[in-house]
């Protein structure tokens, strides 16, 4: 048993149903340990951090993500939860959503393709790097210590290319479809809330601006279009603001 703060314990113990008793005991340890891992936070390093370099059942914490039977969507439910009763528990609720590259490399990593490093790239270089690509929604709240707006991810999702879709005889679903996906969800799970949405252009497509439009309460879109349509910069739209434009 991990002797932690009671602080930290209500917010572990919120995941625990979602877990049997003997997975949630390795699940606690990989998850404090992630804390507390700087750089890379794998299994090897979270046990390593934690103490535990030599533990006799190491691949009971490897089977926590690759044969233990969980549902990371309600996962996402659970931390959302969390964060909107933490930093979000009146008025709008304004979330971000955008995709991250994850570099890998390997025969084994079938969903990997090439896609554009936003990182590195510029208008006028272009630079295509090989990994996974996770389309991420983010609470984007006030943090009181922070003196700043922080994004939290809470719900993130792997968009694979085409090329991988066609493969294998699939459709092909694009980062927009996988958005509107996101915000039906996020509208279940929070039916009650004014949801606002903040992403750049490359979600200002109709169908999904529609679809986020006919919902019962409706989720307001804020995108680079509407912006200039607005008259306003997207850097320079607080989340106070946002509030105000919204309420």
């Amino acid at each position: 048993m991990l002797n932690l703060p009671p602080s930290i314990i209500r917010v572990v113990s919120a995941f625990s149903p979602l877990f049997s008793r003997r997975v949630f005991r390795s699940v606690e340890v990989l998850l404090i340990g992630a804390i507390l891992t700087p750089g890379r936070r794998t299994i090897a390093s979270a046990l390593r951090i934690m103490g535990l370099q030599h533990p006799r059942q190491f691949q009971n914490y490897h089977r926590v993500l690759n044969r233990a039977q969980w549902s990371s969507r309600k996962a996402a439910q659970v931390l959302l939860e969390l964060l909107v009763r933490w930093f979000a528990p009146d008025g709008p609720i304004v979330m971000g959503i955008d995709e991250t590259l994850e570099r890998r490399q390997g025969a084994n990593i079938a969903a990997k393709g090439i896609y554009r490093d936003a990182a590195r790239s510029s208008k006028t270089f272009f630079v295509k790097a090989s990994g996974l690509r996770w389309l991420c929604r983010m609470l984007l709240a006030p943090i009181p210590w922070a003196g700043r707006v922080w994004a939290l991810p809470c719900l993130t999702v792997l968009a694979p290319s085409e090329r991988y879709a066609t493969e294998r005889g699939k459709r092909h679903k694009k980062l927009t479809d996988w958005a509107r996906q996101m915000v039906l969800q996020v509208r279940r799970w929070l039916p009650n809330r004014p949801l606002v949405l903040v992403a750049d252009r490359s979600y200002a497509v109709l169908v999904l601006l529609a679809r986020c439009a006919r919902r019962t309460p409706s989720v307001a879109v804020v995108t680079r279009f509407l912006c200039w349509l607005l008259g306003l910069s997207v850097r320079s739209i607080s989340v106070q603001e946002l509030h105000f434009l919204f309420s």
